[in-house]
């Protein structure tokens, strides 16, 4: 979360000074109390005393300010409390067994989730019937949909061919997840084979395509995705119409 900027008026002129004097003189505790809940809230890192008092208007008791705030969430979900000399907002310590998280079951890809994964990774953007001309076998939805899942690849547009077929491509995620700056980045042939991951009975005139293709820009033989296409994959509520 961002951290929130000093508390204060920018003045403009003279008059905008004697406003801005007018004001913090009139302050009320109850503002000032909704000011130092709201920096220590959108603070990542507990907030100093020192730090408060910079943000908050001029002659306000801070630290009787705290007491204040931590007797109101005392009996809260959420406690605020010292830490190392600081103050932040922290999950009440009889509540904490609810922020432990469940372990995820981490399941592996099937080889053929691999393949189509791979030979999207060095083809996109590619439509399904590539992906089964390229494997040589039918390529299940089901295979796909895993994919999809993994937030590795994507709905890229249409192809500019009869039936405008849905093109496939990898994403943002799949880049991180690889530790690849960019598609450019997919290990080539010699990476390959010396990792073990191609057999040395390959075909001698077996070649391995770099990946070009910018995933997040458009081909020329490539149409965006439409609302009526993004209905159809699921991706958009249907709109409804009214008479």
């Amino acid at each position: 979360m961002a951290e929130t900027g000093p508390l204060h008026i920018q003045p403009d002129n003279d008059e905008s000074d004697n406003r801005e004097a007018d004001w913090k003189s009139t302050i009320s505790v109850a503002d000032a109390l909704r000011m130092a809940e709201a920096i220590l809230f959108a603070s990542a890192e507990p907030v100093t005393v020192r730090a408060l008092e910079e943000r908050l208007p001029s002659g306000i008791d801070v630290p009787a300010l705290l007491g204040e705030l931590q007797s109101v969430y005392s009996k809260r979900g959420i406690n605020l409390l010292q830490v190392g000399g600081a103050w932040a907002f922290r999950t009440a310590a009889d509540l904490a067994f609810l922020m432990n998280r469940e372990a995820v079951q981490q399941k592996k890809l099937s080889r053929a989730a691999l393949e189509v994964l791979a030979v999207i990774a060095y083809h996109q953007p590619v439509t399904r019937a590539e992906l089964e001309d390229i494997r040589g076998v039918e390529t299940s939805k089901g295979t796909l949909d895993v994919l999809m899942e993994t937030g590795w690849i994507k709905f890229r547009g249409r192809r500019r061919t009869p039936g405008r077929p849905i093109t496939y491509g990898t994403t943002s995620s799949f880049l991180d997840h690889f530790g690849l700056q960019e598609v450019r980045d997919l290990p080539g042939i010699d990476e390959l084979r010396g990792a073990g991951l191609l057999s040395a009975r390959m075909p001698a005139n077996f070649a391995i395509p770099i990946p070009v293709n910018d995933p997040d820009e458009l081909t020329e033989d490539e149409d965006p995705l439409t609302d009526i296409d993004l209905e159809e994959l699921g991706l958009l509520t249907p709109r409804v119409e009214h008479d």
